[in-house]
């Protein structure tokens, strides 16, 4: 049975809240949030969840916002995948995470940041993505309208103005720069980064956009991830975007890949003020299953 009308006007009501605390969220400079030690006092970390609910709520309970009131939490890529309505059609109920990201926005406007990825872009841009057969967009919309029945379309229409409002990367003072994912090949065509200090429009949801590269990009060559922190003035980069089997990845000197969904997923909690070498932030990465485990050397 469908939602009320009533709920269906609520979460639609909560994501527009939500929107507007993306676009007065007073660190934010364009579409990147930035970070030093007179607004916060570190930064959690969690990358892709695709519906993962079980993740998602052991995340939050660490982060601890309310106990932490200078902490800042990040969290991406919450559509497509995890548990579907009964049924046996394939609605994906990955959108229930993704309100509950607004409502994270709307209770901690100033310390939630929920960074656009590839998948979220997918939506906002109607750009197709396929998995086993299976389009994960339609499955994603069939979900929606599990839930809202005839409100489906207007509760669709309202994630969308928030997904549109969120930034693309947060930047610590510490020279640390945080987005879902990076360009190919910034050695040989240069990242646009005017991208990240003006607002986004329909057009920059296409493919081969600056804002398309930057949350679709798997180039993980050492040179490309020097020119792109180069074009962005970061030392180390810090994404999700690529499945990791041990929770994280290490892939070049420069780069460090965290993934919040699988069996072994990772977050990072790192201060704000105090520049750390990647070897020193990947001693910093813990397991979510296995809250005592630290991982101390970069990955292969």
């Amino acid at each position: 049975m469908p939602a009320t009308l009533d709920f269906a006007t609520e979460v639609i009501d909560i994501c527009r809240q939500a929107a507007d605390a993306n676009r007065d969220c007073p660190a934010r400079r364009g579409n990147v949030i930035g970070l030093a030690p007179d607004n916060a006092d570190d930064l959690m970390i969690v990358a892709d969840l695709h519906g993962n609910r079980l993740n998602f709520e052991k995340l939050l309970a660490i982060a601890d916002m309310d106990g932490h009131p200078r902490r800042h939490l990040i969290m991406q890529e919450v559509c497509h995948g995890g548990p579907e309505y009964p049924g046996g059609d394939g609605a994906c109920m990955s959108h229930l995470l993704l309100e509950d990201c607004a409502r994270l926005k709307t209770e901690y406007p100033e310390r939630f940041h929920f960074l656009l990825s590839n998948h979220e872009l997918a939506e906002l841009g109607d750009f197709p993505i396929s998995k086993s057969r299976r389009m994960l967009n339609l499955q994603f919309r069939s979900g929606i309208n599990e839930m809202y029945g005839e409100q489906g379309e207007q509760v669709r229409l309202a994630y969308l103005e928030f997904l549109a409002t969120c930034p693309l990367a947060v930047r610590l003072a510490s020279g640390v720069f945080v987005s879902h994912s990076l360009p190919d090949q910034c050695d040989r065509e240069p990242f646009d980064a005017s991208v990240l200090d003006r607002p986004l429009s329909c057009a920059d949801y296409r493919s081969g956009t600056p804002a398309f590269r930057l949350v679709w990009g798997r180039d993980f060559r050492a040179a490309n991830a020097d020119a792109f922190a180069q074009q962005v003035g970061a030392d180390i980069l810090i994404h999700g975007h690529e499945p990791c089997e041990a929770g994280y990845s290490a892939p070049n000197s420069r780069q460090i890949i965290l993934d919040g969904c699988c069996s072994h997923a990772a977050y990072l909690i790192l201060p704000v003020g105090q520049k750390l070498t990647q070897r020193e932030i990947i001693s910093r990465i813990a397991s979510l299953h296995q809250p005592s485990i630290r991982c101390s050397r970069p990955m292969a």
